[in-house]
């Protein structure tokens, strides 16, 4: 007698319970509904084994492959599927392909797909303007007429079909998906002018302006490279006077001046103008008569300013020229030659007045004496600025620039330099080279000769001169010792002119006390400037009286300072806050909790007992948690003994077992019941307790001395 078993997934295995066996006849039966797209195939092992479960034959592989039904629907890729054609395609253009999968066994006909077309909107300019592969998807042209200028819509929208059993509409299942194919656009439509002549005038000499507005038309898909203008100028301006942009708005091109145009050279422009698109046109269009136009622009006559010429004019003369020379003739031209105007003359820029012109014909003649030793000539030049304005309507003036090279003259006498020198009473070496300073040019200056003037007769006696070259001299001190102070010492100096100019200048010296470098100290330098003894010894008094007067003021400070300490040692108990009980924070309550009774603050053991109040503690005031029975401490001892006490009263709080921890919440405004005291809120409670003896603080210190003087007193 024989069992059988099976072992795999779908039998022990998961997905389990799905084959089963019978034990004693080996019939393998299923239980559940199979799904091939689930799993295709199942590997089972059969087993057979005797009564006693010992193996009579080895176990055999069985493999169940699952039969595909045709039970899934084909499925698209997308929804929707986009594509494009170019207008103009030929039939046969290759546009897109649609996919669709389905689940089923694709060798079998339950897999096999076929697609078609099952509508196409809008229909024109035909119902079939494409087709599509039934096996592979791909949808191609097979209509000519794509143009998108002319169809109502520029996309059009197939409704795809698929079906699976090989497109058998009997038992096939099918699905559908949109395809959207939106015809693009391109350069079919060249540009076309509006009309075959555009006008335009613009002023001379006028540049960036607007003469013309050249419009064009289009039939390209806007804004777009196939729709955008350029346009060229091909004939009519050979020096390049004209350009033209274009407005990326309207596409409309902006004739403009980019160089100035003299009415007086040419009146009139005829322009050939040329518009194209930024890419090149498709095959097989070229472009038409109307991409070429012609613009007729023209020049308007402006009144223009006189231009001098040369313009800046230069001339050399020698400086000295008396008032009333005549130098030149600095005339303008009009360039308008075809209106009769007259022209006039203006000094515009004269910083040193020298010069004056005629207003008709332009001569330019002095009235002052040039100098080229003056601060307004640089470099020995002399720019004057005259204008010429003409009468017409409005008036137009133009200006001109005099360059005036100014020869030098032996015209200024030379002068000792430096003017000012230095030198110790008792010079060693007693020395002082010294030259000349002119400012004429070379040859009306340098070499110069020095001497020493004849009067005063000291100065022959005290000063002697050595000339060391062309330039300079040494000045020398013949006597050995020169008291301190100034001296001025006559030199006359003579330049190398072709008529020399002399002339006396004073060299000034001041004589000093030296230091062992040679130097003259700062007291005779400060003397020599002018601040004197007297005055020293003045900033000197000064600084002092300052320094004591912030002497006294920071003694003053610190006395102040301790009679503010004592008066603080003398204050009124009354007025002594820190024996007197402040109130910072207290919630709760109203106003009747805030009448305390001083007489509270008493011993508990030395007062009556009828004079322990206890006071009456407000519910908030209550703590949470469960009331604790707190053993009494002692009282107060002697004042003596008040070391023992506060040991003692730390004894007894860290040995009290309902005392709580240091880290836990506690309650500090509550006495407890064991308190004698009473509540703190019945302070200012009244109290019939007698007069008590207060004598004994006294004893304690100076502080609860004021507290007994506070209590123990009278009423007063």
């Amino acid at each position: 007698m024989l069992r059988y078993s099976v072992t795999g997934p779908g039998a022990d295995q998961p997905p389990t319970g799905i084959f089963i066996i019978n034990p004693i006849s080996g019939q393998l039966s299923v239980t559940k509904p199979l799904d091939r797209e689930h799993i295709s195939n199942f590997h089972l092992r059969a087993h057979a084994v005797d009564l006693n479960g010992n193996q009579v034959e080895n176990p055999i592989d069985i493999v169940i492959n699952v039969i595909d039904q045709n039970d899934n629907r084909p499925e698209f890729t997308h929804t929707v599927f986009n594509g494009s054609v170019p207008e103009g395609s030929k039939p046969g253009s290759f546009v897109m392909t649609v996919t669709a999968v389905d689940k089923d066994d694709p060798k079998t006909a339950n897999g096999m797909l076929r697609y078609k077309i099952a509508s196409q909107n809008p229909q024109s300019p035909s119902s079939n303007m494409f087709t599509i592969n039934n096996k592979t998807g791909d949808i191609i042209t097979v209509a000519a007429g794509l143009d998108r200028e002319v169809c109502v819509c520029v996309c059009y929208t197939l409704i795809i079909m698929a079906t699976d059993m090989e497109g058998n509409p009997t038992y096939g299942l099918s699905n559908t998906a949109t395809t959207v194919i939106r015809v693009t656009d391109v350069n079919d439509n060249p540009p076309e002018f509006t009309t075959d002549t555009f006008f335009g005038e613009v002023h001379e000499n006028r540049v960036n302006v607007i003469v013309a507005n050249l419009t064009v038309t289009d039939k390209d898909q806007p804004h777009t490279s196939a729709w955008s203008a350029v346009y060229r100028i091909i004939a009519g301006d050979p020096t390049g006077r004209f350009s033209i942009p274009m407005d990326p708005t309207t596409n409309e091109g902006l004739l403009t001046v980019v160089k100035p145009v003299d009415f007086e050279l040419s009146r009139s422009f005829m322009l050939t103008v040329e518009a194209e698109n930024e890419v090149p046109l498709a095959r097989g269009i070229h472009l038409p008569r109307q991409s070429t136009a012609t613009v007729s622009v023209r020049i308007l006559d402006i009144n223009e300013s006189p231009e001098f010429s040369p313009n800046p004019k230069s001339i050399k003369l020698e400086e000295g020229l008396p008032a009333g020379s005549l130098l030149t003739t600095f005339t303008a031209q009009d360039p308008d030659r075809f209106m009769r105007q007259t022209v006039r003359y203006s000094k515009m820029y004269d910083p040193a007045n020298w010069l004056e012109i005629d207003p008709v014909n332009g001569r330019i003649s002095t009235i002052a004496v040039l100098d080229r030793e003056s601060p307004y000539v640089k470099n020995s030049l002399y720019n004057v600025t005259f204008m010429a304005s003409d009468n017409g309507i409005p008036p137009a003036s133009g200006t001109g620039t005099l360059q005036m090279y100014l020869l030098d003259i032996n015209d200024n006498a030379p002068h000792v330099f430096p003017p000012e020198v230095e030198m110790c009473e008792r010079p060693d070496p007693n020395a002082i080279n010294i030259t000349a300073s002119d400012p004429d040019l070379t040859p009306n200056a340098g070499p110069f000769s020095f001497e020493l003037a004849g009067r005063p007769s000291d100065v022959r006696r005290n000063w002697t001169l050595n000339r060391l070259n062309g330039e300079y001299t040494q000045l020398r001190l013949r006597i050995g010792y020169l008291a301190s102070g100034n001296y001025e010492v006559p030199i006359m100096i003579t330049d190398s002119g072709n008529l020399p100019m002399s002339n006396t200048s004073y060299l000034r010296v001041k004589v000093c006390q030296c230091d062992h470098h040679g130097d003259c100290v700062d007291m005779e330098r400060i003397i020599a400037a002018g601040l004197g003894t007297g005055a020293i010894i003045a900033i000197l008094i000064c600084i002092i009286i300052l320094l004591v007067l912030v002497l006294l003021f920071v003694m003053w400070m610190k006395r102040r300072d301790k009679e503010r300490q004592a008066k603080q040692l003398l204050i009124d108990p009354e007025d002594d806050v820190r024996d007197n009980i402040l109130k910072y924070d207290e919630e709760g309550g109203g106003e009747e909790d805030q009448d305390y009774d001083l007489s509270q603050l008493q011993q508990p053991d030395a007062l009556e007992p009828e004079c322990v109040k206890v006071g009456i503690r407000r519910l908030d005031e209550r703590p949470l948690h469960h009331e604790h029975q707190y053993p009494l401490r002692s009282a107060a001892p002697h004042p003596g003994d008040i070391g023992d006490f506060i040991h003692e009263g730390l004894k007894a709080a860290d040995n009290d077992p309902t005392a709580p921890p240091y880290d836990s919440l506690l309650v500090f405004d509550y006495e407890g019941s064991g308190s004698t005291a009473g509540s703190l809120s019945s302070l200012y409670s009244s109290s019939s307790c007698g007069d008590q003896d207060y004598d004994y603080l006294g004893d304690w210190g100076p502080r609860f001395r004021k507290l007994a003087d506070l209590y123990g007193g009278s009423d007063d």
